[in-house]
């Protein structure tokens, strides 16, 4: 919506119109200048209500108990092993480059592990007794 007002004020200002061709708006007049406005003001005001529907849906999700995102992907028997390598003192890239030595799958699919991937390990995302975040205030 802002950015819309803001070409039409741009627009106003340099003495130049648009017109959209797929909703027969045209700023050169009056009227089609108020029916641009009105149409930026649903299509903001259904992106908004598309928004809060999804926040309200997740939020009812998340009271059931179910689990939201993206699937466990590694076994907790790898979460375990890559616990005890970082608990052995070995670097992130240590044992990154032994699991990619062993061709061990990377959680998402990837070609090669990564510390990045590692400390999502370490931080109990890939684990599925890992407890559920709490809703955003």
């Amino acid at each position: 919506m802002l950015d819309f007002t803001a070409v039409m004020a741009k627009a106003q200002n340099e003495g130049w119109a648009l017109v959209a061709l797929d909703c027969a708006v045209d700023t050169t007049t009056p009227a089609g200048e108020a029916m641009a406005h009105v149409l930026a003001t649903f299509a903001q005001f259904e992106r908004r209500l598309i928004g809060q529907r999804t926040r309200e849906a997740l939020a009812v999700k998340r009271k059931e108990g179910v689990r939201l995102g993206r699937p466990q992907s590694i076994s907790p028997k790898l979460a375990r092993r890559i616990r005890s390598m970082r608990s052995r003192g070995m670097t992130l890239q240590a044992i990154c480059d032994k699991l990619n030595a062993e061709q061990v799958p990377t959680p998402r699919d990837g070609a090669v592990w990564r510390p990045t991937s590692l400390r999502s390990v370490l931080a109990g995302r890939f684990l599925d007794r890992a407890p559920p975040k709490p809703p955003r205030a």
